[in-house]
């Protein structure tokens, strides 16, 4: 199971949020690049970047780390926040990312995520799934929707997407644990759909658990940024096999 550290991204700086809320944020010291650098001396090979000011703002505003990261790393990074128009993604993929992460778009304009499909391929796109209660929730999180995540992944994997990562709101920088009870249900109705879990990891137990309900990655985020998961630790975990 691949292991993901992720970088969110407000003022410029690396922050966790605490189940979406813009009050209840954490701002750390490291900048973007020096905590994405750190992610690859370890041994890691992905990560996961979200603009949370562009989510919020709906376009894309930290577009500068991206490239900076990008220009100085050689990590595959899955970047997202406020990506709209065919000019968003098509700067981020510029800037290099290797893949952009979009959820709003997929319930607002399903056309124009269809037309990304078909113009950069279904392996390009990440869907995120935000949940809350099982529903899914836009905006960076702000609003919510009555569209089931089950029939949400089930309708964009039978358009072309192969891949996508659920974030259980309510534990999302909550260390609270992850969701593993969703994981296995989704897994269980779309055994064709490439699945990453995100949302409160914090140990290995957690990552065990969401190796063992078949998870395809793991984002972790919050327990990195506290000391509870440490990276050596982590690669050891995902290079056990």
């Amino acid at each position: 199971m691949k292991i993901i550290p992720a970088i969110d991204i407000i003022g410029g700086k690396c922050v966790r949020l605490t189940e979406g809320d813009f009050e209840r944020q954490t701002t750390y010291d490291t900048s973007p690049l020096e905590t994405a650098k750190r992610f690859e001396a370890a041994g890691f090979d992905r990560l996961h970047m979200v603009d949370l000011d562009g989510a919020r703002q709906g376009s894309v505003v930290n577009l500068s780390i991206l490239i900076e990261v990008t220009a100085n790393t050689r990590l595959k990074i899955d970047f997202g926040g406020g990506i709209k128009t065919d000019d968003d993604i098509k700067a981020v993929f510029d800037a290099g990312a290797h893949l952009v992460n979009v959820g709003s778009i997929a319930l607002r304009d399903s056309e124009k995520l269809k037309s990304w499909i078909g113009s950069f391929g279904g392996d390009r796109i990440l869907l995120a799934a935000d949940v809350r209660e099982g529903m899914i929730a836009t905006a960076g999180w702000q609003e919510n929707s009555d569209v089931n995540v089950i029939t949400f992944l089930q309708t964009w994997h039978e358009l072309g997407l192969t891949q996508a990562f659920i974030t259980d709101i309510g534990r999302d920088g909550a260390l609270k644990g992850p969701n593993v009870d969703l994981y296995k249900q989704v897994i269980g109705q779309l055994p064709g759909l490439k699945l990453i879990a995100s949302g409160g990891v914090s140990s290995l137990d957690d990552l065990h658990a969401l190796k063992s309900a078949g998870c395809d990655g793991a984002i972790v985020g919050k327990a990195i940024y506290e000391n509870r998961l440490n990276l050596s630790e982590l690669i050891e975990f995902q290079n056990a096999g």
